[in-house]
């Protein structure tokens, strides 16, 4: 196997129209028409896609609950996390010193364990404001508490839970928080169902670009994360700390899409009070069927999700299913091995 590096080339914006009406959360397919000389019959039959995965969702049951974000612990401590293998995505940022921590969004699946739950970040306003629904988290710093709170998001901690965040006393504090995914989504009422964030290949279509066979995510501090393609599951086995990285559960998480995105951390990377900016642009890569693609980012604002597109300005199309966004500091870098 070979290493190289893939040069990365600046793109236009592809307009917030486009992406809305290819990211739409219904396919509908037609039959033919049968006609006579005074009438035609049209049948027409749809199939509700779970807007944060693009998986078939034939019950609906995506579109009449809301996302629920929850802030999960990444130290080694922290190991083995329960219940974030049923997030539709997770988003992987880093915090003061270097150390990451992951924002689990949840709607296909509820889980009724999740965690070890931690503290909010500036960061987090940044991801969840298009998504909206709810926001999980332990508590915060004043100012971190203060960013989520001009979020549009039902906001749960450890105080205004209930039973619906518990403590589990196997565990050594503060890395014994955990959550009831599904509580908390009862607790929450009715708030609406979240609209797509990614663009999805159509069944049958295959993916552009190098095949790889690993890849390394370079946060510092200890945290790089790497994934492995599993061809018999086509998916990204990740590891962590040198280890496969499984649930205590025993599952072993394998996105089917990796998305690394260079952002700038303003006020520093790994300082406190910093985040990661997610408006503008910047450069991506796409893990995804097995191959890499190389892009952009873009948005124009906080309410519209990102944008990832070629070089010639098309979207670049994911996989459905499970996605990871790591949110990368400019300085650091990605390592990819080629397939052979």
């Amino acid at each position: 196997m070979k290493r190289f590096a893939l040069a990365l080339v600046s793109i236009g914006f592809l307009s917030a129209t486009a992406l809305t009406s290819s990211a739409s959360g219904d396919s509908t397919t037609t039959s033919t028409s049968t006609s006579t000389t005074t009438t035609t019959s049209v049948v027409t039959s749809s199939v509700h896609l779970a807007p944060l995965t693009g998986l078939p969702d034939p019950s609906g049951v995506t579109a009449k609950r809301p996302s629920l974000t929850i802030k999960i612990d990444n130290t080694q401590e922290a190991q083995p996390q329960v219940g974030i293998d049923e997030a539709d995505v997770i988003y992987e940022e880093i915090v003061e010193g270097g150390i990451t921590r992951l924002a689990a969004i949840f709607n296909s699946q509820l889980p009724t364990k999740v965690g070890p739950v931690r503290s909010v970040r500036r960061t987090d306003r940044e991801i969840v404001y298009p998504i909206g629904g709810i926001f999980a988290f332990s508590g915060g710093a004043a100012y971190a508490v203060r960013s989520i709170e001009t979020a549009p998001v039902k906001l749960f901690q450890q105080s205004n839970s209930g039973a619906a965040m518990f403590r589990d006393d196997t565990r050594p504090p503060p890395h014994n928080l955990f959550a009831n995914a599904a509580a908390l989504v009862k607790m929450a009422g009715k708030l609406k169902s979240p609209q797509p964030i990614f663009l999805y290949r159509p069944s049958g279509t295959s993916a552009s670009g190098p095949s790889v066979a690993r890849f390394i995510v370079g946060f510092e501090a200890g945290y790089a994360a790497s994934y492995s393609w599993d061809g018999a599951t086509k998916s990204w086995n990740r590891s962590l700390f040198g280890r496969l990285d499984r649930t205590a559960d025993g599952v072993l998480l394998s996105p089917k899409n990796v998305i690394v995105m260079k952002v700038s951390y303003k006020g520093g990377v790994g300082v406190i009070e910093s985040q990661a900016v997610l408006t503008g642009s910047g450069t991506a890569e796409i893990f995804t069927a097995g191959k890499v693609q190389v892009g952009t980012w873009s948005r124009s604002n906080l309410e519209k999700p990102i944008s990832y597109q070629h070089a010639d300005g098309t979207p670049i199309l994911l996989t459905p299913g499970q996605t990871f966004v790591e949110l990368l500091a400019n300085s650091e870098s990605v390592a990819i091995t080629l397939a052979k």
